[in-house]
């Protein structure tokens, strides 16, 4: 898949955001969405149930295992991975209709998963977002283990978070969660600076250009 303007005018952007967990991605994401206009985040599949609140078709499109290596075995997804046991994929078929379409599109997804979107597609654009700090993950974990996570789980989200870290190079920007306003801030710097690159501009320039005869 490479990035090139569609009959109707700009292909949109495919813009992929890993992080540890507990390192605020979801917050900041939509905030993120609820300021820039023409940007979404991708629904992925998952095989875990519903969390309290969630809703099947908005928050993830939920499939039980089965059905769900069923959709790995016919290639229907351009990244998946098992995260802390539990499945997580994204739709090929929509995240290149949504792309077709002009929207820009956000996968929230690990480092496992992002290594699979970069070697699969061109053009993508990649951001890893630190914790301000190792012990700031922990606190934050720690206090999701009281409500959100079994306290056994812990220490393997700290192992993996630091495996993640590791791979931070691998990605085109690097942001740290230190302050939430400037963090979502650098982000939709990112967005708008990348939607104004040769390549995302090349339809609309074209268009200009064309009324100047070159």
């Amino acid at each position: 898949m490479s990035v090139v303007a569609s009959s109707q005018g700009r292909r949109g952007l495919l813009l992929v955001l890993s992080a540890p967990s507990g390192t605020g991605k979801t917050t900041v994401v939509q905030k993120v969405i609820d300021r820039l206009p023409n940007i979404r985040r991708s629904r992925s599949y998952t095989s875990r149930l519903p969390r309290s609140g969630e809703q099947d078709g908005v928050d993830y499109n939920f499939v039980d295992e089965g059905a769900f290596r069923q959709m790995v075995s016919e290639g229907a997804f351009i990244e998946w991975a098992d995260v802390f046991g539990n499945l997580y994929g994204t739709s090929a078929a929509d995240t290149e209709a949504q792309l077709v379409a002009g929207q820009d599109v956000v996968l929230v997804i690990d480092v496992q998963g992002a290594q699979q979107v970069r070697q699969r597609i061109t053009n993508v654009v990649s951001i890893f977002l630190l914790p301000p700090s190792y012990s700031a993950l922990q606190e934050r974990l720690f206090e999701r283990s009281q409500s959100e996570i079994a306290p056994d789980e812990l220490d393997r989200r700290l192992v993996t978070a630091r495996q993640e870290v590791a791979a931070r190079q691998d990605y085109d920007y690097i942001v740290i969660n230190d302050e939430l306003e400037r963090c979502v801030s650098t982000l939709c710097n990112i967005v708008t600076a990348e939607r104004s690159t040769a390549a995302a501009m090349r339809a609309s320039a074209t268009q200009v250009a064309e009324t100047f005869g070159t």
